[in-house]
Order: structure tokens, then C-alpha cells, then sequence
């Protein structure tokens, strides 16, 4: 009854005279640091709209879920999302978008609950059609996508984010590549690059708004700017990069996911030479094993990698290794997953994403008669995830009593408050919550398995 008066509230005159609110909606966001930047986008959109955006816990008029389709265990979770939604209110519409929309609407739109399905191209005019579908001016069902159309229409500028203390920017949209386990590049179309200009000044706008750090993601990050004309030398990324490193503020950048075939000498010697960027890289690696890499059709081989990561740690003596691994592909012997193993530890990766091989109907690797069953996959998935717990372990070592900076984040409990090093280590620290987006330094006194235990070297804070 509280809760359903407090919707009739937000509905009736504001006191500021601005008009009533639509209602309330909450977005719930599954995959990729994309959907997530793409996710504050469509809230944003809603805010305009003059709706009230709200956790997905909370009750609300419309659920959106922006859903992943890059394993069969993302399409569960979208689906698992949408009845627990609908569980969570009967009476709310629910609208499902992204790329697992994209690439079986019509499965999504038998999904429990689900009134529209809304393709990638169409994601950001989802606050209109839900006004629509909330006032009855639009019947349940799916809204078809052109990928065509979002190739010309980057995501518009944001003015917020969820954090307060990091915040991302997308530079380019889609993949060229055709990797013989993904569907990606069908539900996110060709590799499109977002103009410089519309990226600098999504940054200059974070950095103005007080965010500590700016984090630079893509579908394909490191094909930033290989359709654009004429092609920027000596590198697109690099010189965007160079742009952005050269702005005025008090901020770090962070790469998010990049493909080890885009690691060029400039590229690593830009983001070793300029404090700018943190020493963090997270690999798109896949396999440490040269004949699955080949049949994944990756653009790289082990070797590369091993000499790419070995010049990468030259230059960045305090780098940190993050990087996803497929296992279990098809084909895979026991043999080959030993190399995978083998790779994660020289390479030191310390933050393996680990993922089973899933069948993606249509794709060439499906059509592979050697598959690997899933007792197998799920066993070496959590060998290898073990093996990453190892590793960290003995970096988290490494950091006891040394002294670095904190970008602190979020609580982690009464009077305790989690945080980051540059090279993406977490450390709690016990400190005031007006500290959450400010960098302090810190002395390293202790690990437990998942962070390190930091104590603040200046006074005043606590």
C-alpha cells in the first residue's frame, strides 16, 4: 500500500511547478561494459522523458532488461531476469533490448512477461515507446531493428552516470570480425567508429563533472577508427588516445576490453610513458593453445601474445593482466586446455573471465563434430578460474607493505569503503564516506583472497 502511494505521489503535481512524472522505471543491464554504458543512455533518456529511474530491486511501471547473447548461459540469464521481474510486480510491462533481443526476438517475445522486444537500433527510443505501451498508445509485441540506422547515431551525450566515481565512454560500435564461435558482430553490425570530437568532449564532460576516471570502451576497441576517412596516422586509437591523455583535470584512463592483435608498440609505449593511463590491460585471449585459436579464426597466436605481454610488462613494471577465456571449445583436448592453463600463468593473468564454449546456432563452430560436453567444459572452467584465484593470491603479495594511490569507490560495509589501485587491484580502507570518488594514498598492511587491506596515510579522513 506504501509503495503504491508513493507511485500516485511521484505522478501528482511537483511542487516546482515541472510536469507530472510518466512513472517509474528500472533497467536492468546483463554482458558487456557497452550494454552498461548504453544502459545509462536509455536511462538518461527516460530522465528527459520525465520519468523517475529506479533500481531494478525497487517496484516500477516498466522493466527494461538490456540482455547479452555471447553464450547460451547469457540467454538464460535475460530469461531468468525477465520472470523475476515479472514475479517481482504482475503488473509492470517489461522490455527486453540488446543483443540477445536482436538475435531471437521472436524467443523473447515468448518469454513470460514480455510485452515488447526492442532490437539494438532501436534501444535508445525505447523511453518513447514505453510511454506509449504505459498509456496504451502501443500494443505489446517487437519493435524491428535496422542495424544500419545505429551505425549513424553514436549514443548522445551523457550528463551522468551510476557511479560516482568512474564513468565510460564508447568510441566505436559493432565488430568486422567473424570469429567462428560468435554472433556478435551479427547483433551489433559492422565496426563503426564515433567521431573524436563527440568523444573529447563526453570525457571534458565527465572529468568537469568530477569523475576520477574515465574508462574507454568498444565493442572492438582497438578498430577505433579503421573506417574513417581519410585514416588518421600513425594510428587511430593512439592518436585518439593521445587526445584524450592531453586534456586538462585531475583523471586516470582506463582501457577496457581490447583484442591482443591491436597491442602495437605505439599503443604500449603511449599508455607506459603518460601517467595518464593505468597500467591495467584486460586481453580478449580466448585460448592459449595455437590450433584452437586458429579455428576460432583469431587474428593472433600464442606467440604474439607472449612477446606483446613481455615488451607490455617491460614498460609497466606494476601491470596488471585481466583477460577472457574461453574453454572447452570444440576440438579442445586435454592437451590443448593444459596450454590455456599454461598461458594464464606465465602470462600472469590475474583476472581470468572464464567462460564454457556455448553453441551459438549458425555459427561455423557449431557445425564442429568434435564438441566437447559440458561436464568437461564446466570442470575445466573451474580449473582454470582456480588457477586465476592462485595468481592473485600471489600478486596480492607482492603489494604488503608497499604505498600507492586509491581511488575509493563504494561501501563495503560500516565505516569500510572499497577501492581501487590504478592497476585495477581492490583495497578496502577505512575511511569517511565523503572520500568515495577521491584518490588517497594509502599504505598496503594485508591481504584477504579477494582484495588488499589498505590504511590511510592522511590524516583527518577517517
Amino acid at each position: 500500500m506504501h509503495q503504491q502511494y508513493r507511485r500516485q505521489q511521484e505522478r501528482g503535481a511537483r511542487s516546482d511547478g515541472s510536469p507530472d512524472l510518466i512513472g517509474r522505471v528500472a533497467i536492468a543491464t546483463l554482458g558487456c561494459r557497452v550494454n552498461n554504458h548504453e544502459s545509462n543512455a536509455i536511462a538518461q533518456g527516460f530522465r528527459d522523458a520525465n520519468w523517475s529511474v529506479v533500481d531494478a530491486s525497487e517496484v516500477a511501471d516498466v522493466y527494461v532488461i538490456n540482455s547479452c547473447t555471447v553464450t547460451a548461459e547469457a540467454d538464460r540469464q535475460s530469461r531468468q531476469q525477465v520472470r523475476r521481474l515479472a514475479r517481482h510486480n504482475p503488473g509492470a510491462k517489461i522490455v527486453i533490448t540488446g543483443c540477445y533481443a536482436e538475435m531471437q526476438p521472436e524467443t523473447c517475445g515468448e518469454v513470460s512477461g514480455v510485452d515488447l522486444v526492442v532490437g539494438n537500433a532501436n534501444k535508445f527510443n525505447i523511453p518513447a515507446l514505453a510511454t506509449q505501451l504505459l498509456e496504451g498508445r502501443f500494443s505489446a509485441g517487437s519493435v524491428g531493428s535496422h542495424l544500419a540506422e545505429i551505425m549513424e547515431r553514436p549514443t548522445p551525450l551523457l550528463y551522468g552516470y551510476e557511479t560516482r566515481t568512474r564513468a565510460s565512454v564508447q568510441i566505436q560500435q559493432g565488430c568486422d570480425q567473424a570469429c567462428t564461435f560468435c554472433v556478435i558482430h551479427t547483433a551489433r553490425g559492422l565496426s563503426q567508429s564515433f567521431p573524436l570530437g563527440d568523444i573529447v568532449k563526453q570525457v571534458r564532460h565527465w572529468v568537469a563533472s568530477g569523475y576520477k576516471e574515465v574508462v574507454i570502451c568498444g565493442v572492438d576497441l582497438g578498430d577505433y577508427g579503421t573506417d574513417l576517412s581519410p585514416r588518421p596516422a600513425p594510428g587511430p586509437l593512439e592518436q585518439l588516445l593521445a587526445e584524450l591523455a592531453s586534456l586538462e583535470g585531475d583523471f586516470r584512463i582506463r582501457l577496457s576490453s581490447i583484442d591482443p592483435i591491436h597491442l602495437s608498440d605505439a599503443l604500449l609505449e603511449l599508455v607506459a610513458q603518460s601517467d595518464r593511463f593505468c597500467p591495467y590491460l584486460h586481453l580478449s585471449l580466448q585460448s592459449g593453445n595455437a590450433m584452437i585459436l586458429k579455428r576460432m579464426k583469431r587474428r593472433y597466436t600464442r606467440v604474439w601474445v607472449d612477446e606483446r605481454v613481455a615488451m607490455a610488462r617491460h614498460l609497466m613494471p606494476d601491470l596488471v593482466l585481466g583477460a577472457d577465456v574461453m574453454v572447452g571449445f570444440p576440438t579442445e583436448t586435454q592437451e590443448y586446455f593444459s596450454d590455456t592453463l599454461q598461458a594464464i600463468e606465465n602470462l600472469e593473468i590475474s583476472y581470468p573471465h572464464v567462460f564454457p564454449y556455448s553453441a551459438r546456432g549458425g555459427t561455423p563452430a557449431a557445425r564442429i563434430p568434435r564438441q566437447v560436453d559440458v561436464a568437461t567444459r564446466k570442470r575445466r572452467g573451474a580449473s582454470a578460474r582456480a588457477l586465476g584465484h592462485r595468481i592473485r593470491e600471489r600478486v596480492f603479495a607482492r603489494y604488503i607493505g608497499s604505498v600507492s594511490s586509491v581511488l575509493v569507490e563504494r561501501s563495503g560495509g560500516l565505516d569500510r569503503y572499497n577501492g581501487r589501485l590504478t592497476n585495477y587491484l581492490p583495497v578496502r580502507v577505512e575511511v569517511g564516506e565523503r572520500m568515495v570518488g577521491q584518490r588517497l594514498p594509502v599504505r598496503i598492511i594485508g591481504a584477504k583472497p579477494d582484495h588488499l587491506i589498505g590504511e590511510p596515510l592522511t590524516r583527518g579522513i577517517l
